[in-house]
C-alpha cells in the first residue's frame, strides 16, 4: 500500500505541475531580455494536463532496456507538444538522431561516437582558423575574395585567437518585408564522408577553403541577428557556441555550405542540447529535411520547390483565391518565402515557434527515418521513407497522423506539412484577400498581421484538413 500511495503522490505532483505551467512559467525556460519584451509576439501555448509530452510520461515511455514506446509518444505530442524540460531529449527522435528501437547501451555509444566525429571535424577547421572553439566568433571578413588574409589596424590577422567579433545590428538575415527572398550563399564545402586529410597542394581543396573563410563573418553576423531578444544570447560563449556549429556544418555540407536562415533552425538546438556535439546532431539530422529549401542557383532558389507545390495546393483547395492571387502577379507565391524557408519563425514566439515544430515534425513522423538516414545507397529519401509500407495498425500507429493520411490515400509523399500550413493560413485570409489585396503590398500586409496572433494547434488543425481536403479534390481530378 505504501508504494502505491506514493505512486500516486508522485503522479499528483506532476498533474499539479503540469496545471501550473503557464504560458508566463514556460517563457521562464526561454527568458527575454526586459527591454525587448513588447516586440516578442505573445505566446500562447501552454502544457496541458493529460495531453502535453511530461518529463514523467517520458520516462515511463521507455522499457527497461531502453526501447521506446514511440507510438505512445507522438498521440502525446501530436496532442499537447512537448514540456521544455525534456524537448531536447524529445527531439532527438523525432528528427532521427535515434531508432526508437534502441537500447539505453546502443544509443550510449552511439552518442560518443557521434560526438568523437564532430571533435575531429571541429578541429580539422580550428587548424584553419585558430578562433573556432575559442569561445569567440568573427563578424569581419577575414579573406578578400582572392583569397588574401584581412588584418586589422593593429596589423594583426583578424582571423587569430585574439579577433573580437563585431556586433552588427542591421538587417534581417532571412527576406525583406516585400517578402523578397535573400541571396544564397556560395556553396562551400565537402560531404560528410570525407577524410580528415587535407592535401596542401590540391586545387579544389583550396577552393573549398577559400568559399569557406568567405562564409565564416556572414554566419557570425546572422549569429549577432538571430534570437537577440534572448537572454541566453547575451552570454558570448552561446553565440559562439552557435557559430561554431554553423561553422563546421558548412565545412562538412559539400552542395550548401552556410545559407542564411540556417542560424534560424539551429539556434532552438543550442539552447535545449548543453553538449555542443548532440546540438550538432540534431541540427545535421534537421538539416536532411530542409536543406533542399536552402540549395540556390543563379536560375531558382531553393524553396522554389516548395514554392510551387504551394501554388498546386492552393489551386487545387481554392481556385477563386489562386487566381486572385495570380491577377496581382503574385503567382509564384514569393511572398510565402520566409515562412517555409524558417518554419514560421517569425510568426510565433519563441515558445509557440517550438511547439509547431515539434507537433508537425511529429505529425510527419515515419519509423524508417533513422535508418534511411545511415544508408549508404544514397537513393531519394522519399524512397528509402517508403519502401516498407506498415501492413498492420500497430505498425501503422508508429507513424504520425499527417504521414498516415499519405500512406492510407496513396498520396505522394513529397509535399511537408508546413506547405499546408501555409496554405491554410491563406484559405483562413480568403475573404480579406480577395475584398482587400489589390496588390502585392497588400497580401504582404494582411499575412503579416498574423505575427503574434496566430494559434499554432488550430493553425495544424487546419493545415491538416487542407491536406485532406487537397488528397480528396487531386483524387477526383
Amino acid at each position: 500500500m505504501g508504494n502505491s500511495k506514493s505512486s500516486v503522490d508522485f503522479k499528483n505532483d506532476g498533474v499539479r505541475a503540469m496545471k501550473n505551467s503557464s504560458s508566463e512559467e514556460l517563457d521562464s525556460y526561454y527568458p527575454v531580455r526586459p527591454e525587448c519584451l513588447a516586440d516578442v509576439p505573445k505566446t500562447r501555448f501552454k502544457a496541458r494536463v493529460g495531453k502535453t509530452l511530461s518529463e514523467r510520461r517520458w520516462k515511463a515511455a521507455f522499457s527497461k532496456d531502453g526501447y521506446l514506446d514511440i507510438a505512445g509518444v507522438l498521440r502525446r505530442i501530436q496532442r499537447g507538444g512537448i514540456h521544455p524540460s525534456i524537448k531536447g531529449a524529445a527531439w532527438e527522435f523525432l528528427l532521427g538522431c535515434f531508432d526508437p528501437e534502441s537500447t539505453f547501451v546502443e544509443r550510449n555509444q552511439l552518442r560518443q561516437q557521434r560526438r568523437e566525429q564532430y571533435a575531429a571535424w571541429k578541429s580539422e577547421c580550428q587548424k584553419i582558423v585558430p578562433v573556432i572553439g575559442s569561445g569567440k566568433f568573427i563578424t569581419s571578413a577575414i579573406v578578400s575574395d582572392y583569397g588574401q588574409p584581412i588584418t586589422s589596424d593593429d596589423g594583426q590577422s583578424i582571423a587569430s585567437d585574439d579577433g573580437q567579433p563585431i556586433a552588427s545590428d542591421d538587417g534581417q538575415p532571412i527576406a525583406s518585408d516585400d517578402g523578397q527572398p535573400i541571396e544564397c550563399a556560395t556553396s562551400t564545402s565537402n560531404s560528410h564522408d570525407n577524410s580528415d586529410a587535407m592535401p596542401a597542394d590540391n586545387g579544389d581543396f583550396e577552393k573549398k577553403v577559400l568559399q569557406w573563410k568567405l562564409s565564416l563573418h556572414q554566419i557570425g553576423l546572422d549569429v549577432v541577428r538571430t534570437d537577440r531578444t534572448l537572454v541566453f544570447y547575451e552570454n558570448e560563449a552561446n553565440q559562439a557556441k552557435l557559430w561554431d556549429v554553423l561553422s563546421v556544418y558548412a565545412w562538412m555540407d559539400k552542395d550548401i555550405g552556410y545559407v542564411q536562415g540556417m542560424s534560424d533552425i539551429c539556434s532552438p538546438m543550442i539552447i535545449l542540447l548543453e553538449n555542443e556535439a548532440d546540438a550538432y546532431w540534431c541540427f545535421e539530422r534537421a538539416m536532411r529535411r530542409l536543406r533542399e529549401n536552402f540549395k540556390c542557383s543563379t536560375d531558382s532558389i531553393g524553396v522554389q520547390s516548395q514554392l510551387s507545390t504551394l501554388a498546386q495546393i492552393v489551386k487545387t483547395v481554392d481556385p477563386k483565391l489562386h487566381q486572385h492571387l495570380e491577377e496581382l502577379d503574385g503567382g509564384e507565391y514569393l511572398f510565402a518565402f520566409r515562412m517555409l524557408m524558417v518554419l514560421f519563425r517569425r510568426e510565433f514566439s519563441f515558445v509557440d515557434s517550438l511547439y509547431l515544430w515539434e507537433v508537425m515534425w511529429a505529425m510527419e513522423y515515419n519509423p524508417n527515418i533513422y535508418s534511411s538516414y545511415d544508408d549508404k545507397r544514397q537513393p531519394l529519401l522519399s524512397e528509402l521513407l517508403y519502401d516498407d509500407k506498415p501492413n498492420d495498425k500497430h505498425k501503422l500507429k508508429e507513424y504520425g497522423k499527417f504521414e498516415r493520411n499519405n500512406l492510407k490515400t496513396g498520396a505522394e509523399p513529397n509535399s511537408a506539412l508546413s506547405v499546408f500550413l501555409v496554405a491554410s493560413v491563406l484559405e483562413t485570409k480568403h475573404r480579406r484577400l480577395m475584398k482587400e489585396a489589390k496588390g502585392l503590398d497588400d497580401v504582404v500586409e494582411i499575412l503579416g498581421e498574423i505575427s503574434g496572433n496566430l494559434d499554432a494547434r488550430k493553425a495544424l488543425d487546419e493545415a491538416l484538413k487542407v491536406h485532406k481536403k487537397y488528397l480528396k479534390q487531386a483524387k477526383k481530378s
